[in-house]
């Protein structure tokens, strides 16, 4: 499994399981999930207060405590902010919020802490004390944002003394905006128009980990555009490149954002233990330039 630094600070596998689905599912398939992404060199698991209404961190706690000896062997990292149909980055919120993880995960400390989605009500000194607090305190070791764009960032770096490690954001091949803007400057096609303030340049200047999140979607929460029949020329580029390396549709998709110098880090959000391996597989493999611009090109994205 490739290794790479988050945000320069925490060694960690490229590949991370992400707990939002773990909420519903039985303690044994919790256990083969969690078993599995270690077997494959996973040690970076990514959960939210909000996953499963904080049972996803129950479950998820459970097995640390059967367990012992795993939770020094991995690096965990909830988010925080949103609740009750709006978010919040009050302090109070924030060490609220930290606090029910901690209980729910039974840790006493967590690793990476992400704002979840931008408070455009957010007092920038009011983030700062919590997370002082927090580190102080022993219960965080490391911050981050999700889904903010850079001038965002830049707004809580006014006041957070503490290095922002790690942006999450939604990224696949056919999501691949923060992408197609950089490829198309200059240019007034639909791909040239800049949604996110050249978040993936901002991040790579500042040692930011961007973690793709629905790394295999299509659209928000629309479906996967593996075998879909949307996506013809795409499936059969993945198919055809995938086999040079022993690798299926999805793992060679994983393999597109693993080999962007920015060294990603791929949010994997599968409760399944094989469709996780496939997915693993990605991290040992290094696609040529060749290769990657042709499963761009063959997702619909020109080059100008």
């Amino acid at each position: 499994m490739k290794q790479i630094e988050i945000g320069g600070k925490i060694p960690a596998s490229a590949i991370s399981l992400g707990c939002m689905r773990m909420g519903n599912r039985s303690e044994k398939e919790i256990e083969q999930i969690i078993d599995c992404a270690l077997e494959n060199g996973i040690n970076f698991f990514d959960h939210a207060d909000i996953y499963g209404g904080g049972n996803s961190e129950k479950l998820f706690g459970r097995y640390l405590k059967s367990h012992p000896g795993v939770r020094e062997k991995i690096v965990i990292q909830t988010k925080c902010a949103i609740h009750d149909g709006q978010y919040d980055f009050s302090k109070e919120h924030i060490l609220r919020s930290v606090d029910g993880s901690l209980l729910r995960l039974g840790v006493e400390y967590i690793d990476l802490l992400l704002l979840h989605r931008p408070d455009t009500l957010m007092e920038p000194e009011e983030v700062a004390e919590a997370f002082s607090e927090l580190e102080n305190s022993g219960k965080v070791r490391h911050f981050g944002v999700s889904n903010h764009n850079p001038l965002q960032i830049e707004l809580l770096k006014t006041a957070v003394k503490q290095p922002l490690l790690v942006n999450q954001l939604q990224f696949s091949v056919t999501e691949a905006g923060m992408i197609t803007s950089g490829m198309n400057v200059n240019m007034k096609n639909p791909e040239s128009q800049m949604h996110d303030g050249s978040v993936l340049e901002y991040s790579r200047i500042k040692r930011m980990t961007i973690q793709t999140w629905s790394p295999f979607q299509f659209g928000f929460f629309k479906g996967s555009f593996i075998d879909n029949d949307d996506y013809p020329e795409l499936n059969s580029a993945l198919e055809k490149i995938g086999n040079k390396y022993g690798l299926s549709k999805t793992g060679t998709a994983a393999a597109w954002i693993l080999r962007h110098p920015a060294n990603m880090q791929l949010i994997a959000g599968t409760m399944n233990p094989e469709h996780l391996s496939e997915i693993c597989k990605a991290g040992d493999i290094d696609l040529t330039r060749a290769e990657w611009y042709e499963i761009y090109r063959s997702a619909g994205h020109c080059l100008p």
